[in-house]
């Protein structure tokens, strides 16, 4: 069942959305190599707990952290532990809170140090294909709409790799509602979008194949020609006056462009 949401519930999940995109420039501001990625974990769930909220991943079906942490190759669901993060590495942070009994989602690729060109166009290219998704959550569309304005922007146009086994999925009440939300297909297709739903569009693309694999712990998915992935994340309500992004990225790429200042006069 797709539940809609009323306008008050949906400020409700704005605001644990706005704590999650909080927490994610939190990880912004100390995310360095050399830092470990239960560090990053740590001061995440800190943070969260501080506010009155619950992480929303921490035990989900065993799950150990409070973020998902997915480096390099790794697509997501990245259990956080001793690896230490080196320069040029990609991390995918994923973060998710429960405030006021509603769930908030969203996550940011991070680059660490001195990043490959190919590597940068990647993130650029899937953070562009998470606008143009967004673009297309209105009224009247269908949510073959979103996933064919990621598809078409990241593997016609640019020949990356879409995921295709996993998937966006409905904010509220639940962490994981109906619809899921693909990042691909076709036009015309799918559930109508009506007002009042409240989706997580998160493009996961690939620099090479599209295919995927899991690994042993259970969680962490790579890409099965282990070239890098890239995920952005938004949280996004369908309103009669268009797209609504209840999460942020202006106060994380605010503390990235921070950090990097620190780091520059050091």
């Amino acid at each position: 069942m797709i539940y809609y949401k009323s306008s008050d519930e949906i400020e409700l999940i704005r605001k644990s959305s706005l704590l999650v995109s909080k927490t994610l420039a939190v990880v912004a501001e100390v995310i360095r190599p050399g830092i470990k990625t239960i560090e990053l974990d740590q001061i995440a769930e800190e943070h969260i707990r501080d506010h009155k909220a619950v992480p929303a991943f921490k035990g989900y079906n065993g799950f150990s952290g409070s973020l998902c942490i997915s480096t390099n190759e790794e697509v997501v669901h990245g259990i956080p532990g001793d690896r230490e993060l080196k320069d040029g590495d990609i991390v995918s942070v994923d973060c998710g809170v429960l405030m006021n009994e509603y769930f908030g989602d969203s996550a940011y690729t991070f680059m660490v140090g001195d990043v490959e060109e190919p590597i940068m166009k990647l993130l650029d290219v899937t953070k562009k294909s998470l606008e143009l998704g967004i673009d297309q959550a209105r009224i009247g569309n269908r949510l073959g709409d979103i996933g064919f304005a990621i598809q078409d922007y990241t593997e016609v146009q640019h020949g990356y790799g879409v995921v295709r086994e996993l998937v966006g999925h409905g904010v509220g009440r639940q962490l994981h509602e109906k619809p899921e939300v693909a990042n691909y297909g076709r036009r015309g297709k799918g559930n109508k979008l009506k007002n009042g739903l409240v989706i997580a569009i998160e493009p996961m693309i690939n620099l090479g194949t599209h295919e995927v694999i899991q690994l042993d712990d259970g969680w962490t998915i790579v890409t099965a020609d282990n070239q890098p992935s890239a995920h952005f994340e938004h949280t996004v309500a369908i309103t009669k006056e268009g797209p609504e992004v209840l999460s942020t990225f202006d106060i994380i790429e605010q503390a990235i462009k921070q950090n990097k200042e620190i780091k520059e006069l050091i």
